[in-house]
């Protein structure tokens, strides 16, 4: 973990630094950082590297930061702010417990993007975005564009995470009305809900399903039970995806089996208005990764602090 005293330190002497007139820019934009800082985007990519080639599992743990970010009113790095005397930090609502992770991973990538840049012009909101797309790219997945000039949040709430983040106990209609309470829709759904080809998925979320759901493959459930008892266990993790450090399609064919690990994901394809979909995907990696690309500018359009509005925090961990 990185140093609060190095972030104190470095904090201090930013504080007399300005920043750009262009950090005041009111809409998001590809190319926000070209003039203010052309390395910054590089730099990050680097880190992603590093951090994806150190642990493949961190890559499905910062695309999953950020969406679990921008579903906590708007993509303005929220989940990273420890908690204070004023909120409860959202890293201790009950989807991030024990399972949000990645926290140090963008510690290292703020310093090293504020070492490039020579000052604190790039957010913390933008370096979730940006390393969940470098995350995806790394593990073979699409890129896309990433809209960028999102300021920072300069509170919390763990309520809202506790309300407003996706559960994997969910059925369809609870999902899709998730998901349109942000202005995502069916599609959104079911391309975001792609992303669960990367990573991991603990005991607790998915044991019920296993034990006592009948459209599960049973061979399928009786292997997942080895490293899920009935008590017991709940930190136990299983691959959500059979290639799960491969950003492909197989996700959705597994669906189709009857072989999702959570009963959130064997919803989308459950005799509901989404099973066309997974349909399309299963048998079609370029279209879900071009849905897919399409659904994350979008969720990462969520809200997003910009112009005058929050700040770009100097430690990601805390408002200045």
């Amino acid at each position: 973990m990185v140093s609060l005293g190095i972030f104190s330190l470095i904090s201090t002497l930013f504080l007399v630094l300005a920043v750009p007139t262009t950090a005041a820019s009111s809409k998001l934009s590809a190319n926000y950082y070209d003039q203010v800082c052309p390395k910054a985007l590089p730099a990050i990519k680097r880190a992603v590297e590093a951090a994806v080639s150190k642990e493949r599992r961190m890559g499905a743990s910062l695309l999953r930061l950020h969406f679990h970010d921008c579903f906590v009113n708007g993509c303005d790095a929220s989940i990273l702010l420890d908690s204070t005397s004023a909120f409860d930090s959202e890293k201790k609502a009950g989807p991030n417990n024990n399972s949000a992770r990645g926290f140090e991973v963008i510690d290292r990538i703020k310093l090293e993007v504020d070492k490039v840049c020579g000052r604190p012009v790039v957010s913390c909101a933008d370096i979730l975005a940006v390393a969940a797309r470098d995350s995806v790219v790394v593990l073979g997945g699409p890129t896309w564009a990433v809209q960028l000039g999102r300021r920072d949040s300069t509170t919390a709430s763990k309520t809202t995470a506790n309300k407003d983040i996706p559960k994997p106990f969910m059925n369809i209609s609870d999902l899709i009305k998730s998901f349109k309470k942000h202005g995502l829709d069916e599609r959104d759904l079911v391309a975001l809900s792609g992303g669960h080809t990367i990573g991991f998925a603990q005991c607790f979320a998915f044991r019920d399903r296993i034990y006592n759901e009948t459209n599960i493959d049973p061979k399928f459930a009786q292997k997942r039970r080895v490293a899920c008892p009935r008590t017991g266990g709940n930190s136990n993790l299983a691959a959500l995806d059979p290639t799960n450090a491969n950003f492909d399609a197989k996700y959705f064919s597994k669906l189709l089996k009857k072989r999702g690990l959570l009963h959130s994901d064997q919803e989308l394809f459950n005799g509901g208005s989404t099973d066309s979909l997974v349909k399309a995907y299963s048998s079609d990696v370029k279209a879900f990764w071009a849905d897919f690309a399409k659904s994350m500018v979008k969720m990462g359009n969520i809200k997003p602090l910009t112009g005058k509005q929050g700040q770009v925090r100097l430690n990601c961990r805390k408002a200045n």
